[in-house]
């Protein structure tokens, strides 16, 4: 069984590559190069796989879910410069690609600890606009 649950949050960014000169940003990123920056609400849904447990009916439990991903993600990017704020994106582009990384290893270092021996983390999804989403799946860390 598959349980998904979504969440909201707001970040702002500029796409820009410390790795690259100012030319290659802008020629990669576009507007999106912004010196000033832009952002985003996102859409977070965070998917949990594992058996149904007889007694209780549930997979997992939301509260537990709600509480690890506020924990783990969103107190430190609602709200927040991806690109000043954030200490993940230092030498690094914030673009959605790597968030929604990020998100991900955030929340599989600290989920064994919430879920042990429960269900495992199956998918990141982040929607950055209409139609622009991003998914990471995989195993274990």
């Amino acid at each position: 069984m598959r349980v998904t649950r979504r969440y909201r949050f707001s970040a702002s960014h500029r796409l820009h590559s410390p790795r690259l000169s100012e030319e290659r940003n802008r020629a990669v990123y576009g507007k999106c190069n912004n010196p000033f920056g832009h952002g985003h609400d996102y859409i977070l849904e965070v998917s949990a796989v594992g058996p149904v447990d007889k007694e209780t009916g549930l997979v997992l439990r939301v509260e537990q879910l709600d509480h690890l991903v506020e924990r783990q993600v969103l107190c430190d990017l609602n709200l927040k410069n991806l690109n000043h704020e954030v200490a993940d994106f230092v030498g690094m582009a914030p673009t959605t690609e790597n968030l929604a990384l990020v998100v991900d290893r955030r929340l599989r270092l600290a989920w064994r600890s919430a879920f042990p021996g429960g269900p495992r983390l199956d998918r990141v999804r982040l929607e950055e606009t209409k139609r622009n989403v991003f998914e990471v799946q995989g195993g274990d860390p």
